[in-house]
């Protein structure tokens, strides 16, 4: 049994699944970093879910979708300060908006949030496609629910299709040359290497997507 909506109980439960996902991959996370970073990425993501994951859930599913996005962004924002923990800070807390009155996200509300996070981190972090950032995924993720929404599909396949669009997305910023923070300062080295940041964004709706499947 997939789910059809995305309602504020199966939110909370969902920043659950993305704490374990990234305290499972942390280590990845300051490996892969660290190549062309500062090797901070993994802490930053581990501790900020794990943050978010609590507030959430002290909360309580009556605060509904939008409280608790506005709760999750403003605790991340608060626990982890960096330049990572503040663009997906700033996207939960654009998301927070575009839902604003929904008691549940089906595929169309889901691609109104993913396009609010999405534009909330390029204006934040004055990044545009192509200079292999989070973005890279992030927007043919967001291109992806649009579009089957457009096409009404199901929560399921949508997130599916979203997931692969990600997935792929991630693989072609190897071949991008990084254009900001301190990767940009090794230029030409980055090219090769998926970039960090984007293989966050890849892995917040593959799991949203495994989540959505799952229950």
């Amino acid at each position: 049994m997939s789910l059809e909506k995305l309602d504020a109980g199966h939110l909370i439960g969902l920043f659950q699944s993305w704490q374990q996902l990234f305290a499972e991959q942390r280590e990845f996370l300051i490996a892969l970093d660290g190549k062309v970073g500062d090797s901070d990425l993994g802490i930053t993501m581990a501790k900020s879910f794990a943050a978010a994951a609590d507030a959430v859930a002290a909360e309580g599913e009556e605060a509904g979708l939008s409280k608790l996005l506005r709760t999750a962004g403003a605790t991340m924002a608060r626990t982890a300060p960096s330049t990572m923990g503040t663009l997906t800070a700033t996207g939960f807390l654009r998301a927070s908006k575009a839902v604003e009155g929904l008691d549940a996200l089906d595929t169309q509300a889901l691609a109104q949030f993913w396009r609010a996070y999405t534009d909330g981190i390029a204006e934040r972090g004055k990044a545009k496609v192509g200079d292999k950032t989070l973005l890279d995924v992030l927007d043919p993720l967001t291109r992806s629910l649009e579009d089957a929404a457009g096409k009404g599909e199901v929560l399921t396949a949508a997130l599916s299709s979203a997931a692969k669009a990600a997935e792929d997305a991630l693989e072609a910023t190897k071949s991008m040359v990084a254009q900001h923070g301190k990767a940009a300062a090794f230029q030409e080295k980055t090219v090769g290497l998926q970039d960090a940041g984007a293989t966050v964004g890849f892995f917040l709706i593959r799991r949203m997507s495994e989540f959505v499947a799952n229950h």
